[in-house]
């Protein structure tokens, strides 16, 4: 039975690391070719899907999400598709997001199709299938090629390996890594908090001391450890079960979650400043500790509960935030951080019990466990800031703008460098005798900080926390900004070099309060920018972005930032920017009913969003799509996309090679 346990925790903890690491891999596909004669030949393609993931029918209605498509090679004469494709029973169900019935395949996913050789000197062609697998929320994009050997008298049958696909860029999320170490890097603060760094050599004393056998002693003190990341892991499970891709995006954009994060972040932090503990009912930690106490390896599972629910009181600021931010993301996000977090918190008591010796080289429990905790208040407070930036973005209430936003991050840390100094003392701290090597590198490090931080106030762009303060446009005084308005009216009253703007190209609407980045000129708005696209003869930059868009901030201060690319933007694009999360209500004449989901489209941000959905079949941000000026509002706009669209991607180079690519092939469209 004990082994039993143990090995059932185990395949648990091995499970989830295992979910992370196929996130890219989730099907393999093998394909054979029949020769029906006649120059004819079937050819089937099979799907092993893993558990959990699902790949879209060929057939899914119109309006539902991106369906399967095969293809033959371009550019290759003298073979036909016989008909249509054929496919095994797919799985029916209503989509809330897409309001329609969608048809999706687990498992296994065949599909079944005839081909015609009209060229009997064709030897070989290929077959590319393009596909979307998801799972939870979260989708990844792969293109697979078929090599087809024409003339075979037999079946053959070949296995391509999933890993060989190279997911699409705009649909990998390697957030989740970083997402994952950044709730490690939480979990070590929590191991350093002063409710956990006493219990590391306390608990594996007992273990080392409580049986004869240390090899036994080894295996519960590890098996203690792994119930702390099953605990932990659990918890994040629970959330990714409870909650769902619309709820989540509830939760990144309406000002209700984001107000309520940032009144829990100041909690969490008035508790690390000592103003009262967060403590769960005496009962529930006598009831786990009186099970601790029966031994084997259910008591060490217990003792692992009773200590997370011992440190509940140092540990719930910190896992509450690793739990907030992971609400926001995909529902993965829950289950790697919980992951991540709790290995963190496990590591020390796994190591020493193993190494026993080297707990006499443990620092001492002293004042500086409560000076962790004070820092990390700090922390807490500017961070939770962050929600309340995202609501007031997204509604325009005007009460962060930057250089408010700034100032209230420059006041909080010198707070706490002043802090570190000695020179501001909260309850339960101990007086700073001296100041120590570790104490004073902190102190620089966060003056540093401050430092770096006062030049964003007139205009600095702060390109390393881009994403987490509000746009650059929301400064009053820019000093960039005010250079450059003076040059434009130079320009202007003597001799200018731009020509003039047609008069088919209509005042922006929406620029009362919205803005593009380093004061580029363009539209919030596709039929402005259509119009004055076609007006013009140039290409159409369309971004998809959002007010509490992270990736979306750091790519424009970033990549947009690179002399080339704000040339590009500036001369041989028309920008459309398009905020998928802005809640300003529209007039009623405005109103329109979605044909993807049946429902009335009230505000900016609905509008843009269902246009996203509906026209490109995406809702990722950023995304940046290249389109000629051909289109209108109603017709099929994939056919005026002229490169395989773009998200979040740091590369500059790339970037710019991209918009050459557009510039280039809408020169080939207009010469057609």
């Amino acid at each position: 039975m004990k082994k039993g346990l143990f090995t059932f925790l185990l395949t648990f903890i091995v499970g989830l690391f295992v979910v992370s690491a196929q996130v890219e891999n989730p099907t393999q596909w093998s394909f054979s070719q029949k020769n029906l004669g006649n120059n004819e030949y079937e050819l089937v393609f099979k799907a092993e899907i893993e558990t959990g993931w699902h790949v879209y029918s060929m057939y899914t209605p119109e309006g539902g999400p991106l369906a399967t498509n095969l293809s033959l090679e371009e550019h290759v004469k003298g073979v036909e598709f016989v008909g249509k494709a054929t496919e095994n029973t797919p799985h029916k169900e209503f989509d809330d997001i897409f309001g329609v019935d969608v048809w999706s395949f687990s498992n296994e996913y065949i599909i079944t199709q005839k081909i015609k050789v009209t060229e009997l000197s064709l030897a070989s062609v290929s077959a590319i299938l393009e596909f979307q697998v998801c799972r939870e929320g979260q989708c990844v994009m792969f293109d697979k090629t078929f090599d087809i050997k024409l003339g075979e008298s037999k079946t053959e049958i070949k296995k391509v390996e999933a890993v060989d696909a190279e997911p699409k860029e705009a649909e990998k999320d390697e957030s989740l890594w970083l997402f994952f170490w950044g709730a490690f890097i939480a979990g070590l603060a929590a191991v350093i908090m002063p409710c956990v760094f006493p219990m590391i050599p306390m608990t594996v004393s007992f273990f080392m001391h409580g049986d004869s056998d240390k090899g036994k002693a080894r295996a519960k003190a590890m098996f203690f450890s792994l119930s702390i990341i099953a605990i932990y892991t659990a918890l994040g499970l629970v959330m990714s079960i409870l909650l769902g891709p619309d709820f989540i995006n509830w939760l990144s954009t309406h000002w209700v979650p984001n107000v309520f994060f940032f009144v829990i972040f100041m909690v969490f932090a008035a508790s690390f400043f000592g103003a009262f503990e967060i403590v769960l009912p005496s009962w529930l930690v006598n009831k786990s500790d009186a099970q601790a106490d029966k031994g084997g390896y259910v008591g060490a599972f217990f003792m692992a509960f009773t200590l997370v629910l011992v440190s509940f009181s140092c540990t719930a600021p910190i896992v509450g935030t690793v739990l907030v931010e992971a609400a926001r993301g995909s529902v993965l996000r829950p289950i790697i951080g919980m992951l991540g977090f709790s290995v963190a918190v496990a590591l020390p008591f796994g190591f020493f019990a193993f190494f026993p010796s080297k707990l006499g080289n443990l620092p001492k429990s002293g004042g500086w466990l409560n000076s962790v905790k004070v820092v990390l208040g700090f922390i807490e407070v500017a961070l939770g800031f962050k929600f309340l930036m995202v609501a007031d973005q997204t509604y325009h209430w005007g009460l962060l703008d930057r250089e408010v936003y700034i100032a209230i991050w420059i006041t909080i840390f010198t707070l706490q460098g002043l802090y570190l100094m000695g020179k501001i003392k909260f309850a339960h701290d101990s007086e700073v005798k001296h100041i120590g090597v570790t104490r004073l590198a902190f102190i620089i490090a966060t003056f540093a900080f401050v430092v770096y931080l006062i030049p964003g106030m007139f205009g600095a762009p702060l390109r390393a926390f881009a994403g987490y303060l509000p746009p650059q446009e929301s400064i009053d005084f820019d000093i960039n900004r005010i250079v450059r308005d003076n040059v434009k009216q130079i320009s202007v009253s003597g001799v200018s070099s731009t020509a003039a703007k047609p008069v088919e190209c209509e005042d922006a609407k929406y620029t009362d309060f919205l803005h593009l980045a380093h004061g580029l000129e363009g539209y919030f708005d596709y039929d402005q920018a259509l119009k004055c696209a076609k007006a013009q003869n140039k290409p159409i930059f369309l971004d998809f972005t959002g007010h509490g868009c992270v990736n979306c901030r750091e790519m424009e201060q970033t990549v947009w930032a690179d002399p080339r690319v704000m040339e590009i933007l500036k001369n041989d694009y028309v920008i459309a920017a398009l905020y998928v999360d802005d809640k300003t209500k529209l007039s009623e004449e405005e109103w329109y009913v979605s044909e993807s989901d049946g429902k009335t489209k009230k505000t900016l941000g609905k509008q843009n969003a269902d246009f996203q959905i509906d026209k490109f079949a995406s809702n990722a941000q950023p995304n940046y799509i290249l389109l000629d000026s051909r289109g209108g509002d109603d017709d099929d706009l994939q056919q005026h996309v002229m490169a395989p669209a773009r998200g979040h991607n740091l590369d500059a180079d790339a970037f710019v090679e991209f918009l050459k690519q557009g510039v280039e092939e809408y020169k080939k469209r207009e010469n057609k």
